[in-house]
């Protein structure tokens, strides 16, 4: 008999996940990963103004146990912690709250990163990032891999939806090579635009 590859820590978090769903009008909210790869979270917070505690969060995932697991684990490390303490919370941690979890990529992967993107939303949201990064075509580049293609099921940039992508001035231009009647080129158009 082959004896199955998770520990009871990473079952449990599997087939009772917590915190699963999504949040109507999220203070921040992220999608790491890729259906294509097998492994995708979205993550949604709600942060209280004044104390800047996460006072709600939820997850989506696609993917494996271990990732669905580590979607669970990290939203519970995530709630009642300040947006500070939450960016902090390390793969590692995680890992040791999944004790024995034999996919460490999906620790690595989504649900750590889905959190972290999600609080830099809201940073961005509030204008309260403290570390400020130039915008380059690169890192436009980088935020459009998370808005998907809905007919390829991957991201516009590896299907080459995107056709130029130029930055001056503080204005963003990206052309997409997607006709405006098509049925999905306003929510992909709306996705472009909060990215």
């Amino acid at each position: 008999m082959t004896k199955f590859p998770y520990n009871e820590t990473v079952l449990e978090h599997f087939k009772h996940p917590h915190n699963v769903g999504e949040l109507e009008d999220p203070d921040g909210k992220a999608i790491e990963g890729s259906p294509a790869c097998g492994d995708m979270v979205s993550v949604t917070i709600k942060v209280d103004q004044k104390t800047q505690v996460i006072d709600d969060i939820k997850f989506q995932s696609y993917g494996c146990a271990s990732n669905i697991a580590t979607g669970s684990i990290i939203t519970d490390m995530a709630k009642g912690k300040t947006v500070d303490e939450a960016k902090k919370l390390s793969w590692k941690q995680a890992s040791e709250a999944l004790v024995g979890c034999p996919d460490q990529g999906a620790l690595l992967g989504p649900g750590h990163r889905g959190l972290r993107a999600a609080v830099r939303d809201y940073e961005e949201r509030h204008g309260i990032i403290t570390e400020r990064v130039p915008t380059t075509v690169k890192i436009i580049e980088k935020r459009l891999r998370h808005v998907m293609n809905p007919l390829m099921g991957l991201d516009i940039v590896r299907t080459d939806l995107v056709k130029d992508i130029s930055f001056e001035g503080g204005v963003v231009k990206v052309v997409v090579d997607l006709d405006e009647s098509h049925q999905f080129a306003e929510a992909i158009k709306n996705d472009i635009a909060e990215r």
